[in-house]
């Protein structure tokens, strides 16, 4: 028998049962829906919650009895797969697999009544109706919007998304190109794509509210809020409105060094952007009477989006390295990639952290949370300039951030590198802010030198890192 703590950790996500109830076979068959709903997952007969190994006196008769179970009370039938294994004192265990299935959902049939199940933590509960319906679509092979609505394409405007189509590609949408995102079907109708996409979009949920609390919570210290909009438009307005607001509403302190300056935003500019981004194209937008909020206090930023995990899987349980790359609305997703709003890679949290760390000042302490529940996402930036037990990120000395770019941008420049694709690769857009707070530090130390001495404003001239990179702080 293969080592079973080894066995145990190739498991995704399991549940220890230490017998098996044949009364009451809800107590496992609701994990079965709840595992073929989902990501999959095991059910463990033999053995405790604290892995002690209580063992079965009938493996065989176990897998007949969970067999004709499921076919019974699972509808549709899931694929399950058995493995049974004995310990090296005599012991019985069965692994029941349970796989992700595509005919979702999959439901518990008991009495008359089909119940949905889902995990909820370690626990399998029956489905709320906001995820019902996305286990119904996603079985269907649909988006909420890729669905149908009641209006046409000539009821509309779309001024916003043509003019910045435009813009950034150069071209004019087209009514095939409408189609072909998406955002109409071939009779004119609008799917909820188009829709949110229109000037004055009549979808109730789609809103954002923006709100710079007075102190650390919204009970306020003398007024409920500094500031406030509430935005009901396109989505691209949506977007760029609210990061207007953020801006509006935070500081960009700067620090004055010997022959250059350093600047100090209370957020990194990018990473907000993505956020604010990631909001608007993975909210649920079944769930009515709810919003996208952000509320900015003195301390931190916080954004807000209705809809967990598409997965159904809380954030908290994953490494941002390994958190599967699922679009809930991929149409709305589809355009924001066209407009360079977001990138295709599924690498949007792991790369807020990352900017985050470039800021000047930057401590673990100040690094951006992700919170998740069945029913609604958080995204938490700390103040860089907000002083956390007696010291801001700014005031600390420490300058992990700078020194994590730095080394970025001299491992990027073991070969000869050109100012712009210098600039390029850290993805700093100011060329003077580029010069002052990387470029002039790092030749004045000595860590990269001009390959052409004698024509430092050459066109053709690049720079070359001097010796190997220092390590990268984490």
């Amino acid at each position: 028998m293969p080592n079973l703590d080894k066995l145990l950790t190739e498991l995704t996500v399991c549940e220890f049962k230490e017998m098996l109830e044949v009364k009451k076979t809800k107590s496992w068959l609701k994990s079965v829906s709840a595992f073929a709903n989902e990501r999959g997952g095991s059910l463990i007969f033999g053995m405790a919650d604290n892995k002690t190994v209580v063992g079965l006196s009938d493996i065989k008769t176990d897998i007949d009895i969970i067999s004709k179970a499921i076919k019974e009370k699972i509808t549709p039938l899931p694929t399950v797969d058995f493995r049974a294994y004995q310990t090296d004192d005599g012991k019985d265990i069965l692994i029941v697999e349970v796989l992700a299935g595509s005919e979702t959902p999959y439901f518990y049939s008991a009495d008359g009544n089909l119940i949905a199940f889902i995990r909820i933590g370690s626990d399998s509960q029956p489905a709320p109706p906001n995820r019902l319906r996305e286990l119904v679509m996603r079985g269907r092979n649909l988006t909420f919007d890729a669905l149908p609505t009641e209006y046409k394409v000539d009821d509309l405007m779309f001024t916003m998304l043509d003019a910045t189509f435009k813009k950034v590609t150069k071209q004019i949408l087209t009514k095939n190109d409408y189609i072909s995102f998406g955002l109409c079907r071939a009779d004119d109708t609008l799917t909820y794509a188009g829709l949110m996409f229109s000037d004055e979009c009549p979808l109730l949920q789609s809103r954002v509210f923006c709100t710079r609390w007075d102190g650390l919570d919204k009970s306020g210290r003398s007024d409920d809020a500094i500031d406030d909009k509430e935005f009901e438009c396109d989505l691209i307005s949506q977007l760029l409105k609210s990061h207007d607001f953020i801006k509006m509403n935070m500081k960009n302190r700067w620090k004055k060094m010997s022959d250059h300056r350093i600047d100090k935003p209370d957020y990194a500019d990018r990473d907000v952007f993505e956020a604010l981004a990631n909001a608007l194209m993975h909210r649920d937008y079944h769930i009515i009477g709810s919003e996208v909020h952000i509320d900015m206090f003195d301390d931190r930023l916080e954004i807000y989006s209705p809809g967990g995990m598409p997965d159904g899987t809380l954030i908290q349980e994953h490494e941002l390295d390994a958190i599967p790359s699922t679009r809930r609305n991929p149409l709305i997703a589809e355009i924001f990639h066209r407009l360079d709003y977001i990138e295709r890679r599924g690498s949007g949290l792991k790369k807020i952290r990352l900017e985050t760390s470039y800021l000047y000042g930057y401590t673990e302490e100040y690094a951006p949370e992700f919170r998740s529940t069945p029913t609604a996402f958080h995204v938490i930036f700390k103040n860089m300039n907000y002083v956390l037990h007696g010291k801001s990120g700014q005031d600390t000395g420490q300058v992990a951030g700078q020194d994590n770019r730095t080394a970025t941008l001299l491992e990027f420049c073991m070969t000869p590198k050109t100012k712009k694709e210098m600039q390029v690769f850290v993805g700093i857009s100011s060329r003077d802010h580029f010069e002052n707070t990387l470029l002039k530090p790092l030749l004045k130390a000595g860590d990269l030198r001009m390959t052409l001495p004698d024509k430092p404003n050459s066109r053709n001239q690049k720079y070359v890192a001097t010796a190997s990179p220092p390590k990268r702080l984490t």
